[in-house]
């Protein structure tokens, strides 16, 4: 029986990449000299830190840049709140989000369902969702309608078995 996983993954050597290069970006630009602004990947969460927050938006927007060009949803990415730091700096997290919560998976099945495609099947397993169908085309429709929905995260699909 064809079948195929949804799946929401972050390519961590990617945004590795894109971290070291925004930093380096911000250490050569004349615009960020003496703001003590920093760029910095943890696990599984960017550390952005300057002197205000405008420069702060400013190096979100670096981030989000190198982001872009390497090809990395920004949907990756969950801004917190931004925080008061010492000496009248400023700092904020992204956390980098991976996996599809239960709430989200229970979204996305009732989106495969309210789609009205026979024969099709989905399941949660772990934070994954494995679709299932007895037609190649009907698995076709349902990931070209999961591509043109927001579910707010990217989605990949992948073992796409006949």
């Amino acid at each position: 029986m064809p079948s195929f996983d949804v799946v929401s993954e972050v390519d961590m050597q990617e945004v590795r990449n894109a971290v070291d290069q925004a930093a380096r970006e911000v250490a050569n630009r004349f615009d960020f000299k003496n703001t003590n602004s920093s760029v910095e990947l943890g696990d599984d969460v960017i550390k952005l830190a300057s002197s205000t927050e405008d420069r702060l938006m400013a190096l979100r927007q670096v981030l989000e840049e190198k982001f872009a060009k390497r090809k990395l949803s920004m949907k990756v990415l969950d801004y917190q709140t931004i925080e008061e730091a010492s000496h009248d700096s400023v700092r904020q997290t992204a956390s980098l989000v991976s996996g599809i919560s239960s709430e989200k998976a229970k979204e996305l099945n009732k989106h495969i369902k309210g789609l009205g495609i026979k024969g099709i099947q989905s399941q949660t397993q772990g934070d994954q969702l494995r679709v299932t169908g007895k037609k190649r085309d009907s698995l076709q429709e349902v990931i070209a309608a999961l591509k043109a929905g927001d579910f707010g995260l990217p989605l990949q699909f992948n073992n796409f078995r006949d």
